[in-house]
């Protein structure tokens, strides 16, 4: 009979050396990335400072950042070079995690994980796009609404932003919305494993909505454009995750016949 395993068992301390490997050239791969992005550091705190950059021009105010401790300039260089390294070797952690699980998979799981493997890192940065391009500008917006000029009130309310903290924020809300764009992919995986069914999916409708809610109210700033710019394709993705979850069901079916 012929085997369904590509590869041989491999033994424990086998298991061990390989996840070490793995963990070690994803951190080479880091430190690389980290290296370069630290560089280009002044680019990537443009990009990032263009949508408040944009709407302070468009709202009047103060049009500068502070910082108020004498380390956090040096420290804003090193958190952007962390960041854009994340974002570039996202694509390489995933692969890696992939390439320690595949020899224990059959076949047939081969083929069927591997379009997750790619759809991984595109809904990470579809969640990265949709906060950078829509969810910030609309938020930023509607927050530097509330400044005021010297004639509107007794003293002016004007944004002092310290560089950190905006930095944080920013960096906070592309990485929530590109973990939580993880979300059909893990719920599929479930399905194909036979921990969920699409069934289940569907009665826990009306508590996936309150969780989904939850989640957005956490991981954004407390104003209703963020919690509802996450929640909403939250919410979209969990229905097309039922439906992947119907599609993985009929296909197991089907082998299963076959």
């Amino acid at each position: 009979m012929e085997k369904e395993f590509e590869d041989n068992p491999m033994p424990l301390i086998a298991h061990l050396i390989e996840l070490r490997q793995r963990l070690l050239f994803s951190v080479l791969a880091f430190m690389a990335a980290f290296c370069l992005c630290y560089f280009v550091a002044v680019d990537i705190y443009n990009i990032l400072m263009l949508p408040l950059a944009n709407i302070m021009h468009e709202v009047g105010g103060t049009q500068r950042m502070i910082y108020t401790s004498m380390t956090e300039g040096f420290f804003t260089y090193i958190r952007l070079g962390a960041f854009g390294a994340l974002m570039l070797t996202f694509p390489v952690f995933v692969t890696q995690i992939w390439l320690f699980i595949v020899p224990g998979l059959y076949k047939k799981e081969k083929k069927v994980c591997l379009p997750f493997l790619i759809a991984s890192p595109v809904l990470f940065m579809l969640g990265a796009a949709l906060v950078y391009f829509i969810i910030i500008p609309l938020a930023w917006r509607f927050l530097l609404g509330f400044q005021t000029m010297a004639g509107e009130t007794v003293l002016p309310i004007q944004l002092e932003a310290r560089v950190g903290d905006y930095l944080s924020l920013v960096m906070t809300l592309v990485f929530a919305f590109g973990f939580c764009f993880q979300f059909p992919v893990l719920l599929t995986l479930l399905s194909y494993v036979g921990f969920i069914t699409s069934e289940i999916l569907v009665k826990m409708r009306k508590y996936a909505v309150v969780a989904v809610f939850v989640v957005a109210s956490i991981a954004t700033p407390p104003d209703v454009i963020s919690q509802i710019g996450l929640a909403v394709p939250l919410l979209i993705l969990y229905e097309l995750s039922i439906y992947a979850s119907r599609m993985v069901e009929k296909r197991k079916e089907d082998e299963a016949v076959g």
